[in-house]
């Protein structure tokens, strides 16, 4: 069985890749660059841009499962040739997709449930990788600054989602399923950037904005409204608890999820000068 991995290189797409090869699976990866790509051995790489149908024709043959990103192109835009990719993944052969989703859905999620395929949705809350926007300015001066920064999140590690996907993928039972996936714990900014303190060893100040002093500084530093808008929304103005630890994950893969202080381990040395 040969497994297919769109966004091969990307911050989940490379552990699911990973993942799947310790299992002694046949994996296949999609790029754009693949000159650029670097996998583990025996992975096939192939070129390929999910928002070009046409392009991706070589890379579903012979394929009989595979991992879909909902996204793609240098923006990450939302896919929004999603029923011509399904069309083309059946055509095929492919039996079995999981498809990982951003907070905005497309086509690409009402295809693959609408197609005869076995579909998963994996749906991760925010990532744990996503405090690596931090580790510029603690390298260079040692401070954070953000709004918000009481509010609790429940971010999971990208190689937690992975296994989610990769367990979808090779087992049965996933089929029909969407997971909704978060981490083991809910954390506040200043709890968050203690345990990157602990794994780095230097101490780190917080500076809480405002919101016009947030909106100002991503304006400056190149911000979208539309992305400032959804910042506010997600951690600010949300009036239910958007941020629930999930049991999902431990259901799924038979154990607890990594923390974040693992994570911040992990990336101790993306953290220091």
């Amino acid at each position: 069985m040969t497994i297919l991995v769109t966004g091969a290189t990307g911050t989940v797409g490379r552990h699911v890749v990973e993942q799947l090869v310790e299992r002694g699976e046949r994996v296949r990866a999609l790029t754009r660059n693949p000159g650029r790509a670097s996998f583990p051995e025996g992975v096939e790489v192939v070129a390929g841009d999910l928002t070009v149908t046409a392009s991706l024709t070589a890379a579903f043959e012979g394929v009989t499962a595979a991992h879909l990103i909902n996204c793609g192109g240098d923006d990450l835009a939302v896919l929004q040739n999603g029923k011509e990719i399904v069309d083309l993944a059946v055509a095929s052969g492919v039996r079995r997709v999981t498809v990982l989703s951003a907070w905005d859905d497309g086509p690409l999620e009402p295809a693959v449930q609408a197609s005869s395929l076995e579909w998963t949705l994996v749906q991760p809350t925010e990532f744990m990788a996503n405090a690596l926007d931090w580790a510029q300015p603690i390298r260079e001066s040692g401070e954070v600054r953000e709004p918000f920064a009481a509010t609790k999140t429940a971010m999971i590690h990208e190689a937690d989602i992975a296994a989610v996907i990769v367990t979808a993928l090779t087992e049965d039972g996933h089929a029909g399923e969407s997971y909704w996936l978060t981490g083991p714990e809910l954390l506040d900014i200043p709890e968050k950037l203690r345990l990157i303190s602990e794994a780095t060893g230097r101490e780190i100040r917080l500076v809480e904005l405002t919101r016009e002093q947030a909106r100002a500084e991503m304006l400056a530093a190149g911000a979208s409204e539309e992305m400032i808008a959804f910042k506010f929304m997600v951690f600010g103005d949300l009036p239910w608890g958007p941020y629930t630890v999930m049991p999902t994950f431990e259901k799924v893969t038979g154990r607890p999820g990594r923390t974040f202080a693992q994570w911040a381990t992990e990336n101790a040395d993306k953290f220091r000068a």
